[in-house]
């Protein structure tokens, strides 16, 4: 006669043909959110809170949930990482979790080998130089009303126009009236790349009057801060 077919529960439970064994997946109930795993992973380290935990150690008292998961009061978030170390013995995280949260929760597992990688990428992290930050030059070209749209179109080597403005003056050049104009163009550089700035403070201000440049250099970083 065939033996009627196992439910999840025997399974979970090692319940086979009537005789039990120690189980080998086990249920954890980590701060209300469930995860199944197997006893083996759980005793990748030995010493751990976790093997302890499924090892039945009579000096840690635990409770279990209705389905029979153990309860453990931490942060599902940070447990996932600290259980797939467990699994494959890599420290696999994702980018908005903290290194520091991932560190407390391997200290409370007493899982030895996962906080010295974590110390490691904490080290890491801190030691990294920074990333050189970007700055933007400006310069303010003073120029006819009849040059704007040459010098517009003629913009090259990363420079962009930002404004026009109307100073408002008129002069005679020649035989007709001129209006003057200010235009504003912007060029986007590395601070730790660029010769140009390099003993220039942000503020620094560089005027030049002569008759073939007429034009105002400054500079600033990208927050726009002094």
């Amino acid at each position: 006669m065939a033996s009627p077919p196992r439910t999840d529960d025997q399974i979970i439970n090692g319940e086979v043909s009537g005789h039990s064994r120690p189980r080998e997946w086990i249920r954890l109930n980590v701060g209300g959110t469930h995860f199944l795993t197997t006893r083996t992973t759980l005793c990748r380290d030995p010493s751990s809170f976790l093997c302890r935990l499924v090892q039945e150690d009579p000096e840690l008292h635990t409770d279990k949930d209705e389905t029979g998961a153990y309860l453990i009061d931490r942060d599902p978030t940070y447990f996932g990482p600290v259980l797939n170390y467990l699994r494959h013995g890599k420290l696999v995280m994702n980018k908005d979790l903290a290194e520091e949260g991932i560190l407390e929760e391997a200290e409370f597992y007493n899982i030895t080998e996962l906080i010295r990688l974590v110390k490691e990428r904490i080290s890491q992290r801190d030691n990294r130089p920074p990333k050189a930050g970007k700055k933007h030059m400006y310069r303010v070209l003073q120029c006819h009303e009849n040059e704007v749209a040459q010098l517009v179109s003629t913009m090259s080597d990363g420079w962009k126009f930002e404004q026009l403005i109307n100073i408002g003056s008129q002069y005679s050049y020649g035989s007709e009236d001129h209006t003057e104009f200010l235009c504003v163009v912007s060029r986007e550089y590395s601070s730790s790349g660029s010769h140009q700035c390099t003993n220039d403070r942000s503020d620094h201000i560089d005027i030049h009057n002569s008759k073939d440049c007429r034009k105002l250099n400054f500079m600033y970083n990208l927050s726009g801060s002094p």
